[in-house]
């Protein structure tokens, strides 16, 4: 009999679109020990009949799910976020296999909250969606065939997690806990902000600069303490905020 996983995972389906997908996806990580499951902006109201005849006897996870109307919202307590994806970006995001994403989500969620997100059936992830996420997670597939349904790849992730915190961890608790995805969201726009003003970024002509911004920062994984810093020297070169010397 499986025993509650004692990992704060957080499971997370982007706009789903098939209500049978949501009640396996729930079924998918109870079995695995996992009870956390938010739906943000369903296609169709939740619960459904369909969703509830998938579920079986995870019922309770389907119906404590929590339902969110944008992705931030989902994850804006979250110390890591992963987005799972069938497909490689061309600007690289920091990726990992399913082993290697399960290893550092139990290692972070020892002090904070960690979400997996999962993304509509037929579009998946744009990289909107991605710029919430510190890295991406791809699930290696047939080349010849590559489809994996939705709470197939739940149920992946799901696994490897549960395996993950039965594997001893040599690395030593965090001397800080990651900061939050909200948190790091005032601070892009923080940093963003900082150099609109120093001229330095044109806001007519952004190009990808933030997005690389955010892919470099992810690698680092802030943690409280760090952010602190970050926050504090852009507040001190911020040229908006200078004060001209009175005569």
């Amino acid at each position: 009999m499986t025993q509650p996983s004692a990992a704060p995972i957080r499971f997370v389906l982007f706009q789903p679109s098939h209500p049978g997908n949501i009640g396996a996806a729930a079924r998918a990580i109870k079995v695995m020990g996992y009870h956390e499951l938010v739906l943000v902006k369903p296609e169709q109201q939740h619960p459904q009949a369909e969703s509830r005849a998938r579920s079986s006897n995870a019922r309770d996870v389907l119906l404590n799910a929590r339902v969110t109307e944008t992705l931030a919202e989902a994850v804006a307590d979250c110390g890591l976020v992963f987005g799972a994806s069938a497909r490689r970006r061309r600007l690289n995001w920091p990726e990992y296999n399913p082993r290697q994403c399960a290893a550092e989500a139990i290692h972070a969620a020892a002090t904070k909250p960690v979400a997996i997100v999962f993304g509509n059936e037929q579009a998946g992830l744009t990289n909107d969606e991605l710029n919430l996420c510190n890295g991406l997670v791809y699930i290696p597939t047939d080349a010849e065939y590559s489809s994996l349904n939705l709470a197939s790849a739940v149920q992946v992730l799901a696994y490897e997690c549960r395996v993950a915190e039965d594997i001893p961890d040599p690395r030593p608790e965090p001397e800080s806990p990651n900061a939050s995805s909200e948190d790091i969201e005032l601070f892009y726009s923080h940093f963003e902000q900082v150099i609109v003003n120093s001229g330095f970024l044109n806001p007519d002509n952004p190009r990808n600069l933030m997005r690389r911004v955010r892919r470099l920062f992810n690698r680092v994984h802030l943690d409280e303490n760090e952010l602190n810093i970050m926050r504090g020297i852009l507040s001190s070169v911020d040229p908006a905020k200078r004060v001209e010397p009175r005569d």
